[in-house]
């Protein structure tokens, strides 16, 4: 799919793009998204065994378990399978950098360069070109799994699927009718007079307190010692945290200095000062498990504490399962393509996030892409499932603006605002998706508690 041509046809002016838009619910109406068809072939346990074969053997029964432990747990691994049954589902046929896995708990608050606290997306592993109704159809299923985690009733649990297919619809449309720098620049920030209902003021409270406390100084308390030279070292914790033998720290020591060339020139200067003291292999997310994750120990010039993340960067699951070929960023430098898997997630995350780390970047080693960031600097997450009926119902606007805006930023705005119109149509035909995939997500967990557990 190409972002700016709309089946073939070259469509440059926004009105054009918004008049493709609605001639297209002609052609595919909007109730047409509301049916889940299986494919009589769905293998989803094949699916994980096969994403299997590339990780770390040893750390596969702590994958397991993490997604034995609930439908929602389940379904936030398993974005490689909504991908392969989102393969022939119809599309409207425009593209945008979407998330690949934009369920509820891949939203969340961290600090921003500037130091204050903003509300955004903050996983980007999945990240592709491909059609925007993925990433929709991805997030209000995972609402319609959180709300049933938290025992609503059936009709609370179809209402919130309406809400969070609502504020997305609406978003659109108002970043629709702004001029794209403007869109550019919108954000969620919590320091610059971000408003939040009564029932989760606790909730922004707390990650206030959580990004004093998540720093590299905290991790370093927490989890290393001095050794007899002086350098902190971490103690380890297997399987979260272990020890890289002297092969391994050799080439990520020699490839960091790869990274500093696709990093910011200040942050490879500030970087300067620093010294790598120890290197460990870090277990994260429930996704994530299995692949090769490394944090890095640094001290400055008087022993002041940094912590970096290298983490493995595979193919995206929109074009290893979904089928997407893969394309090019526009206005990216010498037209890298987004198939290349560090340097795809970190131009997705800069493309999809209003404000991102300014450490990030990636590398490459012996066929195995990484990318390059810093380690807990901030960034907290909320407890979906204690959050009461008002404070979870905002949480989830809240996701879908941020959506919304990540989309946005795409040339191909105005086609979807288009498509969406003023109806809700749409927001209904998605509810109804939602509900038929969770059901089949939950009755997939079931079958993946039987086979492992």
């Amino acid at each position: 799919m190409d972002l700016t041509h709309i089946d073939g046809v070259d469509v440059r002016s926004a009105a054009e793009l918004r008049a493709a838009g609605r001639a297209r619910r002609g052609e595919l109406p909007r109730s047409a998204h509301a049916a889940f068809r299986p494919s009589p072939r769905r293998d989803p346990l094949g699916i994980i065994d096969a994403q299997n074969v590339d990780r770390l053997p040893e750390l596969l029964p702590l994958r397991a378990e993490r997604m034995r432990q609930s439908p929602f747990a389940f379904y936030r691994g398993t974005a490689a399978v909504q991908a392969a049954d989102l393969r022939d589902e119809p599309v409207s046929g425009a593209a945008v950098v979407i998330a690949g896995d934009a369920h509820l708990s891949n939203f969340g608050f961290y600090q921003s360069p500037q130091r204050t606290l903003v509300f955004d997306m903050n996983d980007f592993d999945e990240v592709a070109v491909a059609p925007w109704e993925w990433d929709v159809k991805r997030f209000v299923t995972s609402v319609v799994v959180a709300a049933r985690a938290r025992n609503a009733a059936p009709a609370i649990v179809e209402e919130d699927a309406l809400i969070a297919t609502r504020f997305y619809r609406r978003a659109m449309r108002a970043f629709d009718a702004l001029p794209p720098i403007e869109r550019f620049y919108r954000r969620i920030d919590l320091d610059a007079g971000g408003r939040v209902p009564p029932s989760l003021v606790g909730v922004v409270d707390e990650a206030r307190r959580a990004a004093k406390r998540r720093t590299s100084q905290h991790v370093v308390a927490r989890t290393t010692v001095l050794d007899a030279d002086g350098r902190r070292v971490f103690v380890d914790n297997p399987p979260v945290l272990t020890h890289v033998g002297d092969d391994v720290r050799a080439v990520v020591e020699r490839l960091f200095g790869e990274y500093l060339l696709t990093t910011r020139a200040d942050i490879a200067l500030l970087l300067s000062h620093y010294r790598i003291d120890d290197i460990a292999r870090r277990v994260v997310g429930v996704g994530s498990v299995g692949t090769r994750c490394y944090i890095l120990a640094f001290s400055g010039p008087d022993g002041e504490p940094l912590v970096m993340q290298v983490k493995e960067a595979g193919d995206s699951v929109a074009y290893s399962h979904g089928g997407m070929p893969g394309a090019e960023l526009p206005g990216v430098r010498e037209g890298r393509a987004i198939a290349e898997a560090g340097y795809r997630v970190v131009s997705g995350q800069r493309i999809l996030q209003a404000v991102s780390d300014p450490f990030l970047g990636y590398l490459e080693n012996d066929g195995r892409a990484f990318y390059v960031r810093q380690f807990r600097d901030g960034n907290s997450s909320v407890e979906i499932e204690a959050l009461d009926e008002d404070a979870f119902r905002w949480y989830a606007k809240a996701c879908a603006w941020v959506l919304a805006r990540g989309h946005a930023q795409s040339p191909a705005l105005p086609f979807i605002a288009g498509y969406l119109g003023t109806g809700d149509a749409f927001d209904r035909a998605m509810a109804q998706w939602a509900l038929a995939y969770a059901d089949r997500a939950e009755a997939d967990h079931a079958a993946f508690v039987a086979a492992t557990g």
